[in-house]
């Protein structure tokens, strides 16, 4: 699987799996997230994969400042239902990251590491795109997307047309991934620490 090279430049999160620790996956706890990860899992890149995985880096790094946040330490609550738009998407990278499942998550060990029901839709809170709550402290944060501020190639449209067409040749298939992937490359290396593309809201 050949990757854009940008991938590996992206932003990683570090998390800690007090599981996988366990289970000896991996020795220390550790595990390092990147954005190929997230694209492995939905199966494409576009902005809304891209800007998942940069929510769920931030909030994290609201909630644990200090060291790497724990994966299953987290609950997830969805602001939409699940079959809204690209709501569930997003969950399954915030699923990925978090560890937080929904109903049909890992159940645990002996009444410990259980992921499951962490996650869950339609929470209510209509300004952020989903909330996120540290189990240990209570402490939670929402966040939010504005892609609009990494806009497209003014051509993009234009150029998915030609790429859908029947008789679309290779070059203009090409030309279009890569205005496609060109965004995704902006989103990711210049604006994932831009607070006015990827907000994020503490709650008392």
């Amino acid at each position: 699987m050949a990757l854009p090279d940008f991938y590996a430049l992206a932003p990683r999160i570090l998390m800690r799996d007090p599981l996988a620790e366990f289970l000896g996956a991996a020795s220390d706890g550790l595990i390092e997230y990147g954005y190929a990860d997230a694209v492995r899992l939905a199966g494409h890149s576009c902005p809304t994969v891209a800007g998942a995985y940069l929510m769920a880096r931030a909030a994290l790094r609201e909630l644990y400042p200090d060291a790497p946040a724990e994966r299953g330490g987290v609950t997830v609550t969805m602001s939409a239902p699940e079959s809204d738009g690209t709501t569930g998407v997003v969950a399954q990278v915030f699923t990925l990251i978090t560890g937080a499942a929904a109903a049909n998550g890992f159940h645990g060990i002996g009444g410990r590491f259980a992921r499951d029901s962490l996650l869950a839709y339609a929470g209510g809170d209509t300004h952020v795109v989903a909330r996120f709550r540290r189990r240990d402290t209570g402490a939670e944060v929402g966040v939010a997307l504005d892609a609009s501020r990494v806009a497209p190639a003014p051509d993009l449209r234009e150029r998915m047309g030609r790429a859908l067409a029947g008789d679309a040749t290779a070059p203009e298939r090409e030309a279009f991934a890569a205005a496609w992937q060109d965004r995704v490359r902006r989103l990711l290396l210049e604006h994932a620490d831009d607070p006015r593309v990827i907000r994020v809201e503490r709650y008392a």
